[in-house]
């Protein structure tokens, strides 16, 4: 397979260079290849990833370099500089060289430069009255205009022809460097906004982590600085993933992985784009996954829904700010999460911007389950904002002697916050997560590192009981409970247990042997949220609450009238046992695994069918639609290669065309799928030799999923997004929404 895959790889990159691999408009070029061409432009956003010469209106000429600062004085265009428009965001350009620099604003003349910095983006407007455009420095807030002499020079704002430009359409550009999708062809829209949706969901994910959380570079990181690597950036692929070494250290030596994996001595090598020597790997878990372009990969592969939850751990972040050495991070979890999604809005503008201006980009954040049939029937991406945070709405808990509480909120608190989320478009939230809180227990699945996080953050370790009788003869999605470690996790050279060990003076607690559940269960707060949170139409994940504080919920799900429908997204945490599912299912829920292999997949589907039947579900009532939950970038891994005897992936493949594709897909056109491989360096991913190392690689998942299950379980991946737009319905249409 080494030798045949050498072959392939030496395919594929003669493929991608020569623009074979891009999908159709999905800016799949790679710096050094020639841009399709270019149209006059009409607004702002027209020239996004074009290859223009620059008119001055006020000389007729075109704008070329000279003793490395640039004027107008080219009398036309072939004897003029070629621009490639690369967007920084809406409206704003990185104007890229033939020579690969940048043109950027210095001292009030117009200069290239090796390196992008703030004053290489350019703000564009049309000029009020005319066809032509105005340029304006980022930094300088400086208009760029040609001089007496033709010289580019930038001033105070000023009207006329000696501020205004022409874009000409032109050949010859070295395109701005970037991810590949690999991926060509057009991918699909949907049947009619009346016909069940095609496309598949990821209901669990958090594309808002990242190392800085905005465009702007202004708000700071996420987990406390611990993640490396951001979603977009304004200066492209090169500087959202390069290399980490600022934030962990010489051959990653301050890598927070070090500490979730407790191998405090390991290293990696640092370097990111283009080479990626180390990183990403489905086992580093504090380097980005979910870089833009390979998300779009996993988009034009199918990928119609996705549920972004911002999330944190207070804890977590705490020993993060130490190993990053940004004692200012902030930790709070409903302010890191509101912040994330925040970013996610920077994220929808950015992609806008790469495709042509507002609206046009294939990410939409949608706020409500009708948004999310129009614009997955258009053909695009419908994101679902969500938080998953253990102090949810700011209610954590301290834990004081003698068994009291302290509680951190009340009942208005609560409908504030719950209004607040509304307000900023969440839609789908986790009502428990890691640790305990006013509104009840976490359900414990880690009986070491998560037990001592709970302590850090509660002053108290987890209370446990037995876990009740469930029917151990059928299939759960997780069973409940775990075996609880009685000493302290890891050497004690790690910061987590270096400040246990200060806080507790090493003394922890003792556990009975055997599986146990968390005693904490859902508290009397905890009714009146989960109460609130169905009033207002929420998606409420039942993932992550104690074992037994998921029959509570499932109580209060069915006092509803009609019921109301619960979510699982990933793995239910703390377990989750046949019995509960089937009421789940019952109540018009949605179960999706932690994303696997296309082996999980299967396998699921056919615990999935167990529980359908045995809650009276058929297809005529309840389509059957199978996603996941991801996780990516939350700290909790990726799957492997399949392995064994599995059938290999073979590059490249085509999605919607063949035997195993349905009826449902007829009139779409095939879309293939190579190897994602980035040309600058020769640096591959084969999901056979390694796994899913980073969201692009959902494409390839797809491949695995028809090579073990055939048409039934691509039928049951393609029905996820209407299973779960149908249980949001559920949710969502009742009490005035």
């Amino acid at each position: 397979m080494k030798i045949q895959l050498s072959v392939l790889i030496l395919c594929t990159s003669t493929l991608i260079a020569c623009g074979g691999s891009s999908s159709s408009g999905s800016g799949g070029s790679q710096g050094g290849s020639n841009p399709p061409p270019t149209e006059t432009p009409v607004t702002r956003y027209d020239m996004a990833n074009g290859c223009y010469a620059i008119q001055s209106t006020q000389t007729k000429n075109y704008v070329a370099a000279s003793d490395g600062t640039y004027n107008s004085n080219a009398e036309s265009v072939g004897a003029g500089d070629t621009f490639f428009m690369q967007p920084a965001n809406l409206g704003k350009y990185l104007f890229y060289t033939e020579d690969r620099k940048l043109l950027t604003a210095r001292n009030g003349s117009v200069n290239a430069e090796d390196v992008a910095t703030d004053a290489a983006i350019w703000t564009i407007d049309v000029a009020q009255g005319s066809d032509s455009f105005t340029i304006v420095s980022d930094s300088s807030s400086q208009t760029m205009q040609v001089d007496d002499n033709g010289a580019l020079v930038t001033a105070e704002n000023t009207s006329g022809p000696a501020s205004q430009f022409k874009f000409v359409p032109s050949t010859g550009c070295t395109s701005y460097p970037e991810m590949p999708t690999a991926v060509s062809g057009k991918t699909f829209k949907g049947n009619g906004i009346n016909k069940p949706l095609i496309g598949f969901a990821d209901i669990h994910t958090h594309m808002g982590m990242s190392s800085e959380m905005s465009y702007a570079g202004d708000v700071g990181p996420s987990a406390g600085g611990v993640l490396y690597g951001e979603v977009i950036h304004r200066f492209g692929v090169d500087h959202a993933l390069e290399n980490c070494e600022d934030i962990h250290g010489p051959n990653g030596i301050r890598d927070g992985n070090n500490v979730l994996s407790m191998s405090p001595t390991d290293t990696h090598n640092t370097e990111g784009w283009p080479t990626f020597v180390d990183w990403p790997r489905r086992d580093y878990l504090t380097h980005q996954v979910m870089y833009y372009k390979w998300v779009e990969r996993a988009y034009l592969s199918g990928l119609r829904l996705m549920v972004n939850h911002g999330t944190n751990i207070t804890a977590l972040c705490n020993v993060g700010k130490v190993l990053a050495t940004n004692p200012q991070a902030d930790c709070n979890d409903m302010s890191v999460a509101v912040k994330q999604l925040e970013y996610l809005f920077d994220v929808q503008d950015y992609i806008d911007a790469q495709s042509g201006g507002p609206g046009k980009g294939w990410y939409r954040i949608v706020k409500s389950p009708q948004e999310a049939r129009e614009v997955i029937n258009d053909g695009k991406m419908a994101v679902v904002l969500g938080v998953e945070v253990a102090q949810i709405f700011d209610c954590g808990v301290t834990m004081l002697p003698g068994g009291i509480e302290q509680r951190k909120c009340d009942q208005a608190q609560i409908d504030s916050e719950i209004q607040r989320l509304w307000d900023l478009g969440v839609r789908h939230v986790y009502p428990f997560h890691d640790i305990d809180s006013s509104l009840g227990g976490a359900g414990i699945f880690s009986g070491d590192v998560i037990n001592v996080l709970n302590f850090l953050d509660t002053g108290a370790f987890w209370k446990t009981t037995a876990c009740r009788d469930y029917p151990v003869d059928e299939p759960s999605v997780r069973t409940p409970g775990t075996e609880m470690t009685t000493a302290i996790p890891g050497s004690g050279n790690d910061p987590i247990t270096q400040l246990l060990f200060e806080t507790t003076g090493g003394i922890t607690p003792l556990y009975p042997p055997g599986k146990r559940c968390n005693a904490r269960t859902v508290t009397d707060l905890g009714e009146y949220a989960l109460r609130a949170l169905m009033q207002r139409g929420m998606v409420i994940d039942i993932d992550h609450a104690a074992y037994h504080s998921k029959d509570i919920m499932l109580d209060i799900a069915d006092e509803q009238a009609p019921a109301y429908p619960l979510s699982s997204g990933h793995d239910a945490h703390g377990g989750l046992t046949s019995d509960q599912v089937v009421r789940m299912l019952k109540n018009g829920g949605v179960v999706y695994p932690y994303k696997g292999t296309g082996v999980k997949h299967k396998e699921f589907l056919e615990k999935l069918k167990f529980w359908r039947t045995k809650a009276g579900i058929n297809n005529s009532n309840q389509i059957l639609g199978l996603g996941y939950g991801a996780d990516a970038n939350g700290f909790g891994g990726h799957p492997g290669p399949r392995g064994g005897d599995s059938e290999p992936v073979i590059y490249p493949f085509t999605l919607f065309s063949g035997d195993d594709w349905g009826s449902q897909f007829a009139g779409f056109d095939p879309v293939t799928v190579d190897m994602l491989l980035i040309p600058e360096s020769g640096k591959y991913w084969h999901i056979d030799e390694t796994g899913m190392s980073h969201y692009g690689l959902v494409a390839d998942f797809v491949e695995e999923v028809r090579l073990e299950g055939g048409k039934e379980a691509l039928d049951a991946l393609y029905n996820s997004a209407e299973a779960y737009v149908q249980m949001w319905e559920r949710a969502y249409n009742r009490n005035g929404n």
